[in-house]
């Protein structure tokens, strides 16, 4: 294991004093995540207090601790351990050379940043860094700035919020080189007044530009003027990408691949790549355009980047397709039960029309922080589940109610009440040449129904 930091300089980042003189291969705030040479961050919280904990890390194997109550243990005590964390984050950033890349949008985040890295990382194997699942927030942010190595090449760092002025908070400490808005999408409206507002406050990420840096923006978005606008007093260049004409960089021809996923050739400022996405569906297309967008304004390797987008791998609650065996044969499970809003429903719906199969099965949870909103934008799921030919629609959670009176007359569907009954419905009916779209807000759990078909809840093996 390399070492990540020495007590000293986390003393000196965090303003705190260290009882010994150690080193760390990794950080962490939460204790179940210590490994053996980890950094464990006592953070205290609303619900819980670390320090509690820190027996437990340390039994796990780390090797520091930053504390605000002194343990007897290696350790930096600080008066606020939250705030040594930002600290740590900064320090990070302020000692790396590496080019850096910060990546937002209501929709596609989480992907167009594992897509990133991988084509950065096959450019520079083992010298590129990311935030790792959707650490993203006020916590995750500076987290995964401290995770990064001094010798990175290329950073990439996912940056979410769920009100004006999270943003601009975050991408000044990451303080990116390339920023990218993937889409918007009315996300978290409960929060925001109209889809514009939600616009603007995805456009705070350019506030944190670097000087030289770079804005990449999607054009065939009804808001890309709005962003243009947020980019130009920060942004010494600003790239666009998508279908349109006039895009920087631009899809001219798309086909299904053979693999089930798409062959793009893109045309960008000064070149031509034909690429294949692994993964099936317009908005890999449109994600995989952002990637390659910012590999080139990164000084990245195009032709590796490509290469790198044919061999991704379906993410967890992101697309993930698994073979489910069932009796006589076997069915297809998609999984995107990490989240859930009107733009991602739509697209996914749409993708499931395309599938080669016997019928086509939803289950669809509820989707949450949609506002005063949330009725019209369950219940205009109803198009886009009928122009697929959806055979089957199990509704989760009351806020489904709306698209269930909507799809009256049109398509069969069950409501039910939890996940719980959803993976029974299945169990009961799920048969070979099925395709199974599971997709709901986190909160819905839904993850669970993925996991025990997975398993093998059905009784039979699954690959």
């Amino acid at each position: 294991m390399s070492e990540l930091w020495r007590s000293e300089a986390i003393a000196i980042a965090t303003g705190g004093s260290a009882s010994a003189d150690f080193s760390i291969s990794g950080v962490a705030f939460d204790s179940r995540e210590i490994g053996p040479g980890d950094l464990f961050i006592a953070m205290k919280g609303e619900a819980t207090d670390g320090h509690r904990f820190v027996e437990q890390a340390f039994a796990s194997g780390a090797a520091g601790a930053i504390v605000s109550d002194p343990v007897d243990h290696p350790h930096v005590l600080v008066a606020d351990t939250t705030a040594a964390l930002d600290a740590l984050g900064v320090a990070s950033r302020a000692r790396s050379t590496a080019k850096i890349a910060g990546v937002t949008g209501s929709v596609g985040k989480t992907g167009t940043k594992e897509a990133l890295f991988a084509a950065l990382d096959r450019h520079v194997p083992g010298r590129a860094h990311r935030s790792v699942k959707s650490y993203n927030n006020h916590t995750g942010v500076p987290l995964s700035l401290a995770r990064m190595p001094e010798d990175t090449r290329f950073g990439i760092f996912e940056m979410g919020m769920s009100a004006a002025g999270e943003l601009a908070a975050l991408t000044r400490l990451v303080r990116p080189h390339v920023a990218i808005v993937t889409a918007i999408a009315p996300a978290h409206q409960a929060y925001f007044h109209s889809i514009e507002a939600i616009a603007d406050a995805k456009g705070e990420i350019f506030q944190g530009l670097e000087p030289g840096g770079t804005a990449i923006i999607p054009f065939d978005s009804p808001w890309r003027d709005r962003l243009i606008a947020a980019a130009e007093p920060h942004a010494a260049r600003i790239l666009t990408f998508g279908h349109g004409v006039g895009a920087d960089v631009r899809a001219r021809d798309v086909v299904r691949a053979a693999n089930g996923g798409s062959l793009v050739t893109a045309n960008f400022p000064e070149a031509e790549l034909c690429f294949t996405i692994a993964f099936p569906g317009e908005h890999w297309v449109s994600n995989a355009l952002a990637v390659l967008a910012a590999v080139e304004a990164l000084g990245g390797d195009l032709a590796q980047a490509g290469l790198a987008l044919a061999d991704l791998e379906g993410l967890a609650g992101r697309g993930a397709r698994h073979r489910v065996a069932v009796k006589d044969g076997s069915a297809l499970v998609i999984d995107e039960s990490y989240n859930a809003n009107p733009a991602s429903m739509a697209a996914t719906i749409r993708q499931l029309g395309k599938e080669e199969a016997e019928r086509r099965i939803v289950v669809l949870g509820a989707m949450r922080e949609l506002g005063q909103e949330s009725d019209r934008y369950h219940a205009e799921l109803a198009e886009p589940l009928a122009e697929a030919n959806v055979d089957l629609a199990l509704l989760v959670g009351d806020e489904m109610r709306p698209l269930a009176k909507a799809l009256e007359g049109r398509i069969e569907f069950v409501q039910m009440p939890d996940a719980a009954g959803a993976l029974e419905r299945l169990s009961q009916i799920l048969m070979p040449g099925d395709a199974v779209l599971i997709k709901g807000s986190n909160a819905i759990g839904l993850s669970r129904v993925v996991d025990s078909l997975v398993a093998g809840a059905l009784g039979g093996r699954t690959d």
